[in-house]
């Protein structure tokens, strides 16, 4: 059994691609399939010799710089990177250039719109709320508009009151940004965010500075609803593998508990007032009647 795992993959993902799937042109007659070794080493930047080393198995601790080169020449994303990293025995790290994709797939709303009782969000990787399902939509009534939640932390009045621990959610919030500027450190949205709340927060100013970063994962958040009151909360995060950036996020109630029951209430004032919203005008009330 061939034990060269690393080069068999560069192998199969050079043959799978032609001159022209890499913009290069084509010289002379073919005798492979798909791309030359030669022409693979040039689109990476490497030594002719050095490639045709790794395929062969004759080397096989290419440094991240080299794999991340190879990546790039032999088209290779999400998944199929982080296979070549591995196969080589390497950290596979994170290309720079990833921006939250803004739109979320229907089958994930969907799973949203499965949990009832529960809320639930997806978030973009500078924290704008890109989705919602109705117990979040009732959750953040208190923002107007709850479009980012940085921007509702340190912008908007009702944040203060909202979370409980103000400091910890507002030290949280930065973090997230600051693990999304080692990320994607060129995004135009996370600059364009942190001009406006640096121009308008002191508070994040300080803290931007300190340079503390931390990922979204499993926490606790303590919020007051001015319809419900104090709410304490769990939260989950899960990544969305099919839209890299964009996180799921569902906030779990205690079985049983004061918030557990909060929450349904908060659930059931939603529903009457989407209910009586949209009901349609009642005669001889002040709406004018259809001639």
């Amino acid at each position: 059994m061939d034990r060269n795992h690393l080069g068999a993959f560069l192998r199969a993902r050079r043959a799978g691609l032609t001159p022209q799937d890499v913009d290069m042109a084509s010289h002379g007659t073919r005798r492979v399939t798909g791309l030359r070794r030669e022409e693979v080493a040039v689109l990476a930047g490497v030594n002719a010799d050095y490639y045709t080393r790794l395929e062969q198995g004759r080397e096989r601790n290419p440094s991240p710089q080299v794999l991340d080169a190879l990546a790039r020449a032999l088209r290779l994303e999400g998944d199929a990177r982080t296979h070549l990293f591995r196969l080589a025995g390497s950290s596979p790290g994170t290309p720079r250039t990833l921006h939250t994709a803004a739109a979320v797939s229907p089958a994930l709303r969907q799973l949203m719109d499965g949990y009832p009782h529960t809320p639930a969000f997806v978030l973009g990787r500078t924290l704008d709320i890109l989705a919602t399902n109705t117990l979040a939509d009732a959750l953040f009534t208190p923002f107007d508009p709850a479009d980012n939640l940085a921007r509702m932390i340190f912008l908007d009045p009702a944040g203060r009151h909202f979370y409980t621990d103000w400091e910890r959610a507002a030290q949280a919030a930065v973090a997230n940004l600051h693990e999304s500027a080692g990320l994607d450190p060129d995004s135009p949205r996370l600059h364009r965010l942190v001009t406006e709340l640096t121009r308008h927060s002191t508070e994040f100013g300080r803290l931007w500075k300190a340079h503390h970063v931390r990922g979204k994962s499993r926490d606790a958040k303590n919020l007051n609803h001015p319809e419900t009151g104090p709410l304490n909360l769990t939260y989950q995060a899960f990544d969305v593998r099919d839209a890299p950036g964009q996180q799921l996020i569902i906030y779990h109630a205690e079985p049983a508990s004061p918030s557990a029951r909060a929450l349904s209430l908060l659930g059931s004032l939603h529903a009457t007032q989407h209910h009586t919203r949209t009901q349609p005008p009642t005669p001889g009330r002040d709406h004018p009647q259809p001639r």
